[in-house]
Order: structure tokens, then C-alpha cells, then sequence
């Protein structure tokens, strides 16, 4: 069965996620007490390594499942052993699980084992990247590139659990993927940047934003500006979170500043709806508290009604009543120059498949035309150059059929690349194939003018 057959089976199964540490950066000097480092690796050989965490999920779902150390051991160890031949080894496929293994900075090794069927290396390496990042962004790169002891690190990393797990569970959002910030398009989304931006300039920071349900409603120019990872992390933390009125919450930027932390503040204007502001280390936010209860009823008490509304939006993206055919399913839309996107699967709710199936139907769409039909995303000035060279023919539009016989089951996916703008549609079995170019021609110039 494809990831995309009617008869599901295509739920992420991720078994482990597992961390062997090596510091190469010391390899020369004699090591005292160092857990798992040969006395070879002063050969110039690299150490295999100490386990730091393990991390499952079974059916979407956090499980306390481990993987013996021997296991552990031989994943690591062929990769170290390829290392020291000078081959990289990347990923490996058995009968029924896809193992994909990546090293950060030369100190830090992933490893991902995943039994989904048809997984992709494409879905498993952003999962890793996505990963490290939530470290560095909880613990700081200084930390996991000079490693002075361990056990403390071990202690350390556990901050970052409860974001790595909502990684590997079914997330409603789907930055960890694109790589793109989630957004959603608020009715009068006029008035409540006006507001941020007046709020941004009068708190003292040009970091701010406005966050529902992990999704950026609204945000300040210098936060657009963030980096990736960042930008996807932090509205990804905020979302993670147990509800709180305020947090003054310590955080590295994995891009901007991985070494020196800042802070990340939040205000909840209502149950699900938050302000956050990224500042230096002062001031507290107990000298903040009579200030920004001043600000805050400036600027959002007279715009209760329009914050409300956000609250729909969180799975939907969309303003209510946007028109949309009426055979679409769900979509997915990015920016990629932006690094933007906008993700739904809310239209129709009433039709097979489920929410759930739709965003899984959407995610492997995503991850096949990424990896072999469309262009490589853009990245720097210098990779975009050197792409646009090589590429005579770039492709624009492909399309995927499940499920033929009989007639009128299963779905249709479309996907359209214009410009810097990448469309995504599933659509039902009722949808004729020789219309779903014009279709997603249409919706996508619809789309335009939001994102």
C-alpha cells in the first residue's frame, strides 16, 4: 500500500529518536571518566558515543518504548564505522523500517527509526533538523558542542521533551515539514497588526508577535525577519505549552544568536490567543506587569471582538466564508521566498476522510512532490543561482489519483507552483481529473492576495 491508499495505514509510527554524543573537538587530549570513549579515539578515530535520550511515538502518541542498548549500539556504530572510512552514511531502508541518521556540528548525532509505510528520507531528515533545533533552542549550542558533563547535559535536554514529542506525534500544524511558518488569515487583520505594531513600538521591543494555537496571526517586521528555524520554533514552543497567563521564558535563537539567550515572553489576551516579545534581559517582567496592563488595555481591550474571531481560525487558516470549491478537502499553501504557509484541512468537514487522514494525505503529497517533482526550495542568493543554471525544464504542475475503481472513490491531490507561490490540494473522488490544473489555477490566484 502507498501512503496515499484509501485503506489508510500511513499514520507516522516513529520508534526512536536517539542522540549519541562525541566531542571530536577533544579527541586529543586524554579523557578521564568520559562515559563510552575508547582510549582509540586519540588516534584520530571518532568515539561512538553516549546515548542522551530516546524519544517514541506509536499511533500519534507518546510511548515509553525503548530500543536495547545493543540496538542503539549497532545504529550508532555503523554510522561512526562509515565515518572512519570517510563514506557518509545517510539512511537505510529494512522490510519494514526506514532509518535515517544526521550529525550536528560534529558533536551531536541523531538517529530516526520510522515503520510508517512509504516514509520518505525527505520527512525524517526535516524531523531531525527540527529536532536539533528544538535543542539548541532550549539549551543552547555551546552546550551541545562542548560537552563537559554529560549526565548534567542529560538533565538539561529534558526542557526540550515535550517540544520533540509534539514533533513526533500527528501535528495540526505543518512547519515542521515545510520548514514555513504556519499562519491564518484573520478578518480584520488591518486592525490587529495596526495594534501589534503600535504595541511593539510603545513596550520597547521590535519583536512581537501574535500567536493562535501555534499560528502566527500577526507579527512585527523584525520578527518576520527571524531565521529559520526560529521563526517555525518559538510560535511552535508557544503552542506546545501548558495555558498560562504570562511566561518569561529563556530561549536561544538556533540561528540568530545559538550561543547567547534571550527572552521570550508571553501574554495571553484570551484562552489560546498570545502575545509574545522577544527581549534582552532586562527588565524583569515583574517591573513589566504594571506597564504592559497598561498597554494591553490601550491597545487590545477595544479589539476583544476581532481577537475572538482568531480563535476559529487555528485549524481553519481561513476567514469564515472564503470561497473555495467545493470539492476541496484541504490545502496547503506556501510562500516559499517568505517562508510562510497556510494549512487546512477544515473545508467540508461533513466528507470522508477524516481531518486526521487529510492532514496525513496532505503531508506525503507534500513530502513526494518536494523530493521529486518540483525544484529545490529556495535557499540562499548563491544556491537559487546555482539551480536556476542548471534546470532547463522546471515542472509546474503535477497531480495524483487514489483509489480509481470503483468510480467516485477515493481522492484527488493537485499540486501548482507559481512564482514563489507552491499549492497543494486534496480533493474528492467527484472532481474531474482533466479540471484539477484549471482548479488549482483558479484557487491559487484566489490565494494570492492573503499570502
Amino acid at each position: 500500500n502507498s501512503p496515499f491508499s484509501p485503506s489508510g495505514g500511513f499514520g507516522p509510527q516513529l520508534d526512536l529518536v536517539e542522540l549519541p554524543s562525541y566531542s571530536k573537538a577533544n579527541s586529543d587530549r586524554p579523557h578521564v571518566g568520559d562515559v563510552g570513549i575508547p582510549k582509540w579515539e586519540r588516534r584520530g578515530l571518532k568515539a561512538p558515543g553516549v546515548p542522551l535520550f530516546c524519544r517514541s511515538s506509536r499511533s500519534g502518541t507518546p510511548a515509553r518504548q525503548q530500543l536495547p542498548f545493543s540496538v542503539i549500539g549497532s545504529l550508532n556504530g555503523v554510522h561512526m564505522f562509515g565515518q572512519n572510512l570517510e563514506v557518509q552514511l545517510s539512511s537505510a531502508r529494512t522490510e519494514d523500517t526506514t532509518v535515517v541518521w544526521k550529525s550536528f556540528h560534529d558533536s551531536i548525532t541523531l538517529i530516526v527509526l520510522s515503520s510508517e509505510e512509504g516514509t520518505s528520507e525527505l520527512k525524517l531528515e526535516r524531523l531531525l533538523q527540527m529536532v536539533f533545533g528544538a535543542m539548541v533552542l532550549l539549551v543552547g549550542l555551546e552546550e551541545l558542542t562542548n560537552i563537559r558533563n554529560v549526565e548534567r547535559l542529560k538533565k538539561e535536554l529534558r526542557t526540550s521533551y515535550r517540544l520533540i514529542d509534539s514533533f513526533l506525534g500527528e501535528p495540526e500544524l505543518i512547519g515542521d515539514l515545510t520548514q514555513c511558518v504556519d499562519c491564518v488569515v484573520p478578518p480584520e487583520g488591518s486592525l490587529l497588526q495596526e495594534a501589534l505594531c503600535g504595541f511593539a513600538e510603545a513596550a520597547g521591543t521590535a519583536f512581537v508577535s501574535l500567536v493562535v494555537s501555534g499560528r502566527v496571526v500577526a507579527a512585527t517586521e523584525s520578527w518576520w525577519r527571524l531565521g529559520s528555524p526560529e521563526a517555525v520554533l518559538l510560535p511552535w514552543l508557544v503552542g506546545s505549552l501548558p495555558p498560562q497567563a504570562a511566561r518569561d521564558y529563556p530561549v536561544y535563537l538556533p540561528h540568530g544568536s545559538p550561543t547567547v539567550p534571550h527572552r521570550l515572553l508571553t501574554l495571553t489576551l484570551l484562552p489560546g490567543v498570545e502575545l509574545c516579545l522577544l527581549c534582552g534581559p532586562r527588565p524583569p517582567l515583574s517591573q513589566l506587569d504594571p506597564q504592559v496592563n497598561r498597554l494591553l488595555d490601550r491597545w487590545w481591550q477595544p479589539l476583544l471582538d476581532p481577537l475572538r474571531a482568531c480563535l476559529a481560525l487555528g485549524p481553519r487558516a481561513l476567514p469564515a466564508g472564503f470561497p473555495l470549491h467545493a470539492d476541496i478537502l484541504g490545502l496547503l499553501l506556501l510562500h516559499l521566498e517568505l517562508k510562510r504557509c497556510l494549512f487546512t484541512v477544515e473545508p467540508s468537514p461533513d466528507k470522508e476522510p477524516s481531518p486526521e487522514q487529510r492532514r496525513r494525505l496532505l503531508r506525503s503529497f507534500y513530502t513526494l512532490v518536494t523530493a521529486t517533482h518540483f525544484p529545490p526550495e529556495p535557499g540562499p542568493p548563491e544556491e537559487k543561482a546555482e539551480v536556476a543554471a542548471h534546470q532547463a525544464h522546471v515542472p509546474r504542475a503535477c497531480y495524483l489519483v487514489s483509489g480509481t475503481e470503483p468510480p467516485g472513490v477515493g481522492w484527488r491531490l493537485a499540486a501548482l507552483q507559481l512564482g514563489p507561490r507552491r499549492l497543494l490540494l486534496l480533493l474528492s473522488a467527484q472532481s474531474p481529473i482533466h479540471g484539477l490544473r484549471g482548479l488549482a489555477t483558479r484557487t491559487l490566484h484566489a490565494l494570492t492576495p492573503l499570502l
